[in-house]
């Protein structure tokens, strides 16, 4: 993304006080930590977080938005700022592309397409190259995004009788559920999911887009970041169930380190910081970008999709969601 600043990450209970111009993170049983505020891009509170009206004062007015995790680590809400790059242009002329059924569905089927490539590159390629030809199939034939979901979730269970078929006993799905997490399987898709989420709120917030203009999910909604909703379908993969496969295959993940109750679970204190440090440490790993020719950040590869959406909106530029292709 376009600035020099970073994202932290909050896994612990801690109070955000202001001091000048710098922040200090004040933990039970550790150090304060004192961040000046230009080193800030955005915070991600992984944990309870007390904030006051001065702190909330000086983050507005550096454009730093906080984004907060639930106690079963879904996405839970964002303090944003009053300032955004939102254009009256682009907005209007992503509007009028949401509303042309032609080219609203034309996205639409793009995002579920490239989603579900991304599952199959990551989970596996060979047994879901039929459930994958299905799907093509649908949406070849969908006409309307509700069809259009209806068939990625038939792929999406398909694709999670595989995933279960790669991890221990304990930490199989079953199926997904969600609010709370029935297991520790789905407690870590949901965690990794709600921080996917907030990372591409701050990638559109750097756009002239509007959130809430979106093309597979609904517009309609109030208090919904759509076009955020649409977006993440393609990077989840990568981070989710990529990173899942990964560290079940590397045995990084314990039963200890989740909190499991009847029909519900979630990561405790020592899963939590360790699937965080994990994702941030993806998040920054970097690969060859084939056209601009140089190295960008996983993280940065979601401000490019959303770029390359504003283009399409604004210019007619073909928009083609992002797609592993390493």
């Amino acid at each position: 993304m376009p600035t020099a600043a970073r994202t932290y990450w909050l896994t612990s209970p801690c109070r955000i006080r202001r001091k000048d111009q710098s922040l200090i993170i004040e933990r039970e049983n550790a150090d304060n930590v004192h961040i000046p505020i230009t080193d800030v891009r955005d915070i991600v509170a992984c944990a309870e977080v007390d904030i006051n009206t001065s702190v909330v004062s000086l983050l507005n007015r550096h454009r730093i938005n906080v984004h907060l995790l639930s106690y079963y680590g879904d996405y839970a809400g964002s303090l944003l700022t009053s300032e955004t790059s939102t254009s009256g242009e682009t907005v209007l002329a992503q509007a009028r592309t949401a509303e042309d059924p032609k080219a609203s569905m034309e996205i639409a089927r793009s995002i579920v397409d490239s989603c579900a490539f991304n599952v199959r590159r990551v989970v596996d390629r060979k047994l879901l190259a039929r459930p994958y030809k299905v799907l093509q199939e649908s949406i070849g034939g969908a006409r309307s995004p509700e069809q259009l979901m209806g068939a990625e979730g038939t792929f999406r269970r398909s694709a999670w009788e595989v995933v279960d078929t790669k991890l221990p006993d304990w930490l199989q799905l079953g199926g997904r559920s969600r609010r709370p997490p029935k297991n520790a399987g789905n407690a870590f898709i949901s965690y990794v999911n709600g921080i996917t989420y907030a990372r591409l709120l701050t990638a559109v917030r750097l756009t002239p887009l509007h959130s809430g203009i979106a093309f597979l999910h609904s517009s309609m909604e109030r208090q919904r970041h759509s076009l955020v909703l649409d977006l993440s379908e393609m990077f989840k993969p990568l981070f989710a169930e990529r990173l899942m496969l990964r560290m079940a295959g590397r045995n990084q993940l314990k039963e200890h380190h989740f909190d499991r109750e009847s029909n519900q679970a979630m990561l405790a204190e020592a899963g939590r910081k360790l699937v965080v440090q994990t994702v941030r440490d993806e998040f920054a790993v970097t690969v060859a970008h084939r056209s601009l020719g140089r190295s960008v950040a996983y993280d940065e590869l979601l401000y490019l999709d959303a770029l390359a959406l504003t283009r399409h909106c604004l210019e007619g530029a073909p928009y083609k969601p992002f797609r592993i292709w390493w």
